[in-house]
């Protein structure tokens, strides 16, 4: 292969997993499925101009359909071939019937008498060496952490300017209805904690005569704003402010807390210590229009070094031009865009 079909190959590998293509089949036809499922991804690597290895499946009349949408104008005796050799699948798919296995035996066989024990003999290892089926718990954890990697992948494709429209609409869709936000939050929180180990605070109980490092976890400082234009729901951000204390206290965060439209709060800030419980202020102003630079440059002007900064919001105001030193989060509610930083989706 040239160098741009092995870069199609592996896209195309990585978007299957990304796509949780794994996870969607349910009741459907293996082979139908993984017909429809090379379609959808190859005609969106095509569509970024990736160079298709020669067999690879793209038929044009499915364009902008997903695989749900391409596997029922599959026929069933469809003579189309899928790139992919799939490992395993479903415990009745993992070895019944499968022609990868037999021919492998076959090839095996070849130069070792080609009877029959070694034909057995071959087949046997070859099932042995396949993974057990996934549980539904496995299948399930396996699909949220590829859908992360994926909201990672494209959030960084997008601000270097290499995000195509229609993986872009693929990607919004997928994650707006399916990646649990609070499982995105605690993502970010988490990394942004610093938690390392120390050899100048050796431990206490240390035995003998080696100086063992001492883990320690320093303080995470978070800034988090909300935008009170009148977007935001009381529901929702009860529910918004329940897990970030859910989070800060398992890693250590203490946070500061502002509230913003088009001005901050004149009672703003509120500090919560890690030990603290966050509660949020019963009366707050706002309703006007939505501007988020307030929030940024009183960050500056009072000289803070946030770890990270959370913005709760619509994404629907005036943005600064440029982005802050520290990690911006923004956790959005309903399809509007930001021009920097890290977007989740509020389902």
């Amino acid at each position: 292969m040239s160098f741009g079909q092995v870069q199609f190959v592996l896209a195309h590998e990585a978007l299957h997993c990304g796509l949780s293509h794994f996870a969607r089949r349910e009741h459907r036809e293996i082979n139908r499925w993984n017909i429809a499922c090379d379609h959808a991804v190859n005609l969106l690597l095509s569509e970024d101009r990736l160079e298709p290895v020669p067999e690879a499946l793209c038929d044009e009349d499915y364009k902008g359909l997903a695989a749900e949408e391409i596997y029922p104008l599959i026929r069933s005796d469809s003579k189309e071939e899928p790139l992919d050799k799939h490992l395993y699948d479903n415990a009745t798919d993992n070895n019944a019937n499968n022609p990868d296995i037999e021919q492998s035996a076959t090839d095996r066989s070849i130069g070792n008498g080609n009877d029959q024990t070694n034909a057995e003999n071959a087949a046997r290892d070859v099932v042995d060496i396949r993974p057990p089926p996934l549980s539904p718990q496995e299948r399930e954890q396996l699909k949220t952490q590829w859908q992360q990697r994926l909201v990672s992948a494209a959030q960084q494709a997008s601000q270097s300017g290499k995000m195509s429209g229609s993986v872009a609409r693929l990607i919004d869709r997928l994650i707006r209805s399916t990646v649990p936000w609070r499982t995105l939050l605690a993502r970010f929180m988490s990394g942004s904690s610093k938690t390392d180990y120390n050899l100048m605070r050796p431990s206490q109980r240390r035995e003998g005569d080696a100086i063992l490092p001492s883990l320690f976890a320093r303080q995470t400082n978070a800034v988090i704003a909300v935008d009170t234009s009148g977007s935001i729901e009381e529901h929702e951000l009860t529910e918004f402010i329940g897990e970030i204390n859910a989070i800060k206290s398992l890693v250590n965060a203490r946070i500061t807390l502002l509230a913003c439209d088009s001005f901050i709060d004149s009672d703003a800030p509120w500090v919560t210590e890690p030990w603290e419980q966050l509660i949020f202020p019963k009366t707050l102003q706002g309703g006007g229009g939505t501007d988020f630079k307030p929030v940024f440059e009183w960050v500056e002007s009072h000289h803070l070094q946030p770890d990270l900064i959370i913005y709760f919001t619509d994404a629907k105001g005036r943005f600064p031009s440029k982005p802050p030193v520290a990690e911006t989060l923004w956790l959005v509610k309903g399809s509007a865009g930001v021009p920097w930083g890290q977007r989740i989706q509020l389902n």
